[in-house]
């Protein structure tokens, strides 16, 4: 009785173990790109868009604007900063206690995967600029250990409102006008390409959906 109690154990205790590996293994799993090629978007229900890379319909196609605003340490930061370079746009604030905490944390996993590429870049735009100054910032990437590849930006409030509602699409309220005075909040991680085009949008409250974003952004690296 004693001898199949201690084998009921056992087995109990084997089995237990392989799951926790096998648990284990797939958190770890890489995921890797759905597609070859990344589609394009354009508009903020985003609907892919499979266009050629060398097609002439790019050249009329939706891009991120010009941009002037300030880093955490004190750098104007513009689309000439960004040149050449694929980035990751996202929209929060320090004294955020809600989802922002969770995002930079998500973000810091991109920060990590790309540390040594200075042609991946990270851009974090404050919504509550008048709060938010460049000494804060600062302060916010010091406790963050955010690196030199990732610019907090502040500056002109409806620059950055107008940024995150008609050109990075940030906001799912489809088809309902916003006024500066409406609070932009939203989790997304919109990934934009060299050409400034938008190639994908990602929760950034979900660990898998940012392991996508850096299996995209590794495809997005590949094309010509």
């Amino acid at each position: 009785m004693k001898k199949l109690k201690k084998r009921k154990i056992y087995s109990f205790f084997i089995v237990s173990l392989l799951l926790f590996l096998s648990c284990k293994k797939t958190d770890h799993k890489e995921i890797s790109s759905k597609t070859d090629v990344l589609p394009y978007y354009n508009e903020a229900s985003f609907t892919p868009k499979w266009i050629a890379a060398k097609s002439d319909q790019l050249k009329t196609f939706h891009t991120i604007p010009d941009f002037s605003l300030t880093d955490q340490n004190g750098v104007n930061i513009t689309q000439k900063t960004f040149e050449n370079k694929i980035y990751v746009a996202d929209f929060f604030f320090t004294t955020c206690p809600g989802i922002c905490p969770k995002m930079t944390s998500n973000m810091s996993l991109v920060q990590d995967a790309f540390k040594d590429d200075d042609n991946v870049l990270l851009l974090s735009h404050s919504v509550t600029p008048s709060i938010d100054s460049v000494a804060q910032l600062k302060k916010y990437a010091l406790d963050k250990e955010i690196g030199k590849n990732w610019h907090l930006v502040t500056g002109d409030k409806k620059e950055i409102y107008d940024l995150g509602r008609k050109s990075y699409f940030v906001e799912e309220d489809l088809g309902k006008p916003k006024s500066i005075d409406d609070f932009l909040h939203t989790e997304n991680f919109v990934l934009i390409d060299k050409n400034k085009h938008i190639r994908g949008i990602y929760n950034g409250l979900s660990k898998n959906s940012v392991k996508q974003l850096i299996a995209d952004i590794k495809t997005l690296k590949l094309e010509i």
